[in-house]
């Protein structure tokens, strides 16, 4: 029974990513140059399936089913597309193509779609609007980037607080064609046009038609300011489960409203965005880079490091005759170096995660601080054990076991401090924890963890 589940599971699973057979064969399809088999191939996959197919595929291979199928390309999959190969796409696609696909989209899509492009792609897209869509983008690009503004639609589905369900629910089936493709609420607005609270579709379509919208409001509702950063709007939707919010301008007046989905994908770029920043390698780093792309986001953090390497170097090269005199040093030093590095890491992760998601606040730094560095220790006091009594059998020394035991100690709890205190400093200095924490906790546990082996056994053994 539980082989038959696992079995069941690995076919839904593979129901919901790329085919490797399937891109086998649309590859031996563009070689061929066979475009009805490719258009074949393309059309049961999902937009999302076809961007993953185009960033995952050499540049060649890209051109060739650009070239074959670009006329087939619509704005769903325009948006799904990353950046990195964005621009390749546009400008291989037929103008009445593009024209055609960015039509379909909502305003904060199409905002999506061409605010990272060049002028001239941009000035491609916004031709291809109406007047009223291009000026609702072109002010929507007027915001900050990062903003609400740049990630807020501006079709809004709304109606006047004194209306009631039935008043609501014919004037959308009157004016269909304005609707939204996707939306949840409607939302309610004083004669000012600020908005006053808003309703579920489920609501009102579960109520009878006399009934006043402004009796059946949610509780959830809240405003958010045009010019709140998007980080902060993701935060505000995970956090109070929003699944769209209104958007106010200076004068609280609703300019557009944001979606869950939109929100979602915020959050996900910053989760992602942490995890390359902690490894060094920069938040715009994508499968389909070039060479010169990857070494110019990496190379860097690698010389930064390369730095710290140095400084570290420079303290073991002040212990130049005590690992001289006693070579066993050399065997066990790195063991010290790298359970402090692991250990630092260990808290800088928890540390810089709980930043962006705001759990780390000034209310309990001091709870977390103290929490860490007595987990610091215990560890520390744990693997002193471990490795004390590993070097007195492996080198029949027992000194040197309370050496390397001591020096385990001292490092596993400065790592733990240094794996919360260096991000908390570098957030008050104005600068992205993810970025730079990793470089300076991996120095101090390198410098600390040589210093405190090399100089207890100087002191200690000879």
């Amino acid at each position: 029974m539980a082989e038959e589940r696992a079995e069941e599971h690995e076919r839904e699973e593979e129901d919901y990513r790329l085919d490797g057979e399937v891109v086998d064969q649309i590859l031996e399809a563009v070689a061929a140059e066979d475009a009805p088999r490719l258009a074949a191939l393309m059309e049961p996959l999902h937009a999302a399936d076809i961007a993953d197919l185009l960033e995952q595929i050499g540049g060649a291979e890209r051109r060739g089913i650009l070239r074959l199928w670009g006329r087939e390309i619509d704005g769903e999959i325009l948006t799904e597309i990353d950046e990195s190969i964005r621009e390749e796409v546009i400008d291989a696609m037929p103008r009445e193509v593009l024209a055609e696909a960015v039509r379909e989209l909502d305003s904060d899509d199409v905002v999506d779609l061409i605010e990272d492009l060049e002028e001239p792609q941009q000035e491609a897209i916004l031709e291809a609007l109406d007047d009223t869509d291009r000026a609702a983008v072109e002010q929507s690009l007027a915001y900050p980037e990062y903003s609400a503004g740049r990630l807020m639609q501006r079709e809004v589905v709304m109606a006047p607080e004194h209306w009631t369900v039935g008043e609501a629910i014919d004037h959308m089936r009157h004016n269909k064609k304005d609707l939204p493709e996707q939306f949840y609420h409607v939302i309610l607005v004083d004669p000012r046009m600020k908005p006053t609270g808003y309703v579920t579709l489920g609501k009102i379509l579960s109520s009878k038609r006399a009934v006043p919208l402004t009796s059946i409001v949610e509780d959830s509702f809240r405003t958010i300011s045009v010019y709140q950063e998007e980080a902060d709007v993701a935060y505000a939707f995970n956090q109070y489960h929003l699944i769209s919010a209104a958007v106010v301008d200076e004068n609280d007046r609703l300019v557009g409203i944001i979606t869950i989905d939109d929100a979602m994908a915020v959050l996900d770029d910053e989760h992602e965005e942490d995890i390359l920043r902690l490894a060094g390698v920069g938040d715009e780093s994508a499968i389909s880079d070039t060479v010169l792309e990857t070494v110019r986001q990496r190379l860097p953090w690698l010389a930064v490091n390369l730095m710290t390497a140095i400084l570290a170097s420079g303290v073991i090269a002040l212990f130049e005759d005590t690992i001289a005199r006693l070579v066993a040093l050399a065997v066990l030093m790195p063991i010290v170096a790298s359970m402090g590095g692991n250990a630092g890491t260990q808290t800088l992760t928890v540390a810089v995660r709980a930043l962006a998601t705001k759990d780390l606040t000034e209310s309990n730094v001091w709870r977390v601080v103290r929490r860490e560095a007595v987990v610091g220790l215990l560890n520390g006091l744990a693997f002193a054990l471990v490795m004390g009594a590993v070097a007195w059998v492996w080198f029949d020394t027992a000194s040197l076991g309370l050496v390397i035991g001591a020096a385990m100690v001292i490092n596993l709890f400065v790592a733990a401090v240094a794996g919360i205190v260096v991000p908390l400093s570098l957030e008050k200095l104005g600068a992205d924890p993810a970025l730079a924490s990793g470089t300076f906790v991996t120095t101090v546990t390198d410098v600390v963890g040589f210093f405190a082996f090399l100089g207890l056994a100087g002191a200690l053994l000879l």
